[in-house]
């Protein structure tokens, strides 16, 4: 695992309160955003759409070596990875998500 993949994935994580690995063309990341999207996070969330870069092999294998899954979403708040599309939208549907951003 190269230092500049997790000093770019732990960068992201730490960088704002919420922190989302994601795939345009993903169905359970788009369910993640769509749940996101009910809170007025402004400038607190970022959405890295990795299909792109160049490091995408490698961003998965350390988010699988951190929260043992290598799939996208990977959802993280205020540091801590908190599931995927399915879990975020659950969190949604149940208030969890909003204690989670309101701690």
């Amino acid at each position: 695992m190269s230092t500049e993949v997790k000093e770019l994935v732990e960068g992201k994580i730490t960088g704002k309160k919420v922190m989302v690995f994601s795939k345009t063309y993903c169905p359970f990341c788009t369910k993640a955003k769509n749940a996101l999207a009910n809170y007025n996070l402004g400038d607190d969330i970022d959405i890295m759409e990795i299909e792109d870069n160049p490091l995408m092999d490698q961003i998965q294998d350390y988010l699988k070596s951190i929260t043992g899954g290598r799939s996208v979403p990977r959802v993280f708040i205020k540091g801590k990875f908190i599931g995927g599309g399915s879990e975020t939208e659950a969190f949604h549907k149940n208030g969890e998500l909003k204690k989670m951003l309101d701690q």
